[in-house]
Order: structure tokens, then sequence, then C-alpha cells
């Protein structure tokens, strides 16, 4: 359980709050979405659930962040990373060495997993992740897709409870994007990892995700799941955030008694239910 209690912080020489009183509990296991305009805080509240904030970036901090119990705040940045990994939006940043085995076997070493132990995990996830022909090769070559890949199985094979991913998709193109959403759905489903991932591409999120996040100036605007952003769009609006054009004639069908379903999140729930009023 990842439990955010009045957590607050503005950065060192800073004006203004990037978070202002968070107030929110995680599950195990959740699929979380965090979205936002520019500016709204997305970055700084991942930095904080992995400790980076305030133990690595330093300014005014308040209230508590603790994942298990273990306060993010004292314990340790670098050992917090086994049970809170971090990929990062700047992904060439996070990248320690030139061949992908090696930046798997970074951390593991760092961490001094045993030997044998070493081979097996990056065997395994570089087969979960579909990569294994990708072990040899120079990371430099890779394409934005291969790189974020790699990204995730570096911090995989150290095993972590939670994984916090910000704009893993946002070079990517729509194929390569719904892949890396693909395979961290099934990260979440079948290991039980629990994911929180910042993406603007609303769509995306809807598909994927179990509950939804809006940041607006470092407080949360909106939370739930996707379902439930049909009784919210005119908050989504005021936030500059488009709504997918399906959930918003679906609500507006609903609305005028036209349909009596479900609110529609995708394209192919909007076919169903175009058919089903059509008959």
């Amino acid at each position: 359980m990842i439990s955010v209690k009045n957590l607050g912080f503005v950065y060192q020489g800073g004006k203004s709050a990037a978070l202002d009183g968070i107030n929110i509990e995680i599950a195990d296991g959740d699929f979380v979405g965090i979205t936002g305009t520019s500016g709204a805080g997305k970055t700084t509240f991942t930095f904080a659930l992995s400790g980076i904030i305030p133990q690595k970036i330093k300014g005014d901090f308040y209230g508590a962040v603790t994942v298990d119990g273990v306060d993010t705040a004292v314990h340790p940045a670098e050992e917090f990373a086994r049970k809170v990994g971090q990929v990062f939006q700047d992904i060439d940043s996070q990248m320690v060495a030139s061949v992908v085995e090696d930046e798997i076997l970074f951390g593991l070493e760092n961490f001094g997993v045993p030997y044998e132990e070493i081979a097996k995990r990056v065997d395994r996830v570089l087969k979960d992740l579909g990569i294994e022909d990708l072990r040899d090769r120079e990371i430099e070559g890779l394409s934005g897709g291969q790189k974020q890949k790699v990204a995730i199985a570096s911090i995989l094979a150290l095993e972590p409870e939670v994984i916090v991913l910000d704009e893993p998709t946002g070079e990517l193109d729509p194929e390569s994007s719904r892949e890396i959403f693909k395979i961290l759905t099934d990260l979440n489903r079948e290991k039980g990892i629990t994911v929180i991932i910042v993406e603007q591409k609303i769509m995306l999120l809807c598909e994927y995700v179990k509950h939804m996040m809006v940041l607006d100036k470092g407080k949360i605007a909106f939370y739930g799941t996707p379902g439930d952003m049909a009784s919210s769009i005119d908050t989504f609006k005021d936030l500059g955030i488009n709504v997918p054009r399906v959930t918003e004639l679906s609500a507006s069908l609903i609305s005028e008694k036209i349909y009596d379903g479900e609110v529609t999140l995708t394209v192919d729930e909007a076919e169903k239910m175009v058919r089903r009023i059509l008959k």
C-alpha cells in the first residue's frame, strides 16, 4: 500500500508549491495513470514516491509518503530502488552502460545479487519483455521503444513491488506506445506489480489503467476510474485536458436517454454502442 498524506513540496528557490496537500492511497496491484498540463506537479509527485524528493532534490518538504509502511523520505533512496523502481522521462540520461545486457546487470551487481541469481533474472526479464534478441545490442543504436523496454527490464530485474514511469511513450509512435502499455498491463496482471504511469495520451490511460489521477497546480483535481471521467467532463475541459470523443459522445447520449449502457472509453466500445442504438 502506498500512502500519501498532506504531501507538499516547494523546490529550493521556488516561489510556489509544486505539490500542495496531496492525500491519496494506492492499493497493492493497482494500475494508476497520472495526467495534467505542464507544471501540474506530475514528475514531482513521482520523485516523492521513490524518495528522490526530498533525499536527492532539496526543497521544503512536508507531509509523508510511505510504501508498505516504509517512509520514502528517510529510507536510503538507493536501497529503496528495490521496492520502487523508476523509469525517468529522459530515458537516455538513465542509461549507464553501452550494451543492453550490461545495462540490466548494472543494478543487480550494485545490489550484490548472487551471480547465479543474476543470470536467471537477466534471462527472465529479457524474455518477459520480448527483447531477448537485443541482449548484445549497442543501446545507442536502439529505437525509442526498444530503449524503453531495456529501461523497464533493468528496473524489473531488481524485482520491485512498484514501478513508476514518467511519460514513457512521449517520443514513441502510436503502435510502440500501445506495446509499452500492453507490457505494463501484463506485468500488472500476471506479476501483481503496482504500476504508476505519467502519460499525456489520455486514450491509452482510458483503455489500460484501473484508476486515473489528474493533477493541477500541485493538487489532485480528479481521481477515479476511467469510467468516472464521464461525470467530470467539464472539470477535464476546464483544465485543458481533452476527454476522448467517444466518452463525451456516450455521456451525452446517456444524458439524453438515447443510450442506456455504460460510458464508452475506446473506439471498439463506441462502435458497439452505435450498433446497439441503431438496432
